[in-house]
């Protein structure tokens, strides 16, 4: 029960880790959203927590600095966008990770599942975006969706920013956490 209790605590910290990471350091683009470090913690949810738990604390943690950031039409799809980088860039990791022993081979497989995650996240405001834009101009025709996906195109860099700024971060916050007995075994069992 004891390591029941500490994974859920564990789980809770990365989430409010996660908000204020996103909330904390943020720099606006042009297209309404912003370039944040949480994509960073994002990561970490889904290699320390696994893809299940860590899916849960990466989507909640960034829907609630969306919520409290007032970008609340962006909070349900974050919920979903970020919970799924989570969960296939924590799934991604546990795979390789047991093929490699070495601690540099270790970082590609960060680097790998890092690299995938973020592109769903790239994949997933994109579409959503499109969707937002075709809605606001009257509906989902073809000429609409058209436009939104010409409109969204423009986002599409910042986030990439901001996905390669996240791998990043997981990269030096990782092995700083792999200190912490109980989070090197969650990572390395």
């Amino acid at each position: 029960m004891e390591k029941k209790t500490k994974k859920i605590v564990i789980a809770a910290l990365m989430t409010a880790f996660t908000c204020v990471a996103t909330m904390i350091l943020k720099w606006p683009t042009p297209t309404f959203g912003y370039i944040h470090i949480g994509d960073g913690m994002v990561l970490l949810c889904g290699i320390i927590l696994g893809p299940t738990i860590g899916a849960g604390a990466a989507g909640i943690g960034s829907m609630l600095s969306d919520i409290f950031s007032g970008y609340v039409a962006w909070a349900p799809a974050t919920l979903i966008i970020k919970a799924l980088t989570a969960w296939i860039a924590g799934l991604l990791f546990h795979k390789l990770k047991s093929r490699f022993s070495s601690d540099r081979i270790r970082k590609i497989c960060v680097i790998t599942s890092g690299f995938v995650g973020e592109a769903v996240m790239v994949i997933g405001y994109f579409l959503y975006e499109t969707g937002m834009a075709a809605f606001a101009s009257g509906g989902f025709s073809k000429a609409a969706l058209a436009a939104g996906a010409l409109s969204s195109t423009a986002g599409i860099p910042f986030n990439v920013v901001q996905g390669i700024t996240g791998i990043v971060m997981c990269l030096f916050l990782l092995p700083i956490l792999l200190q912490i007995p109980a989070i090197r075994a969650w990572v390395f069992d």
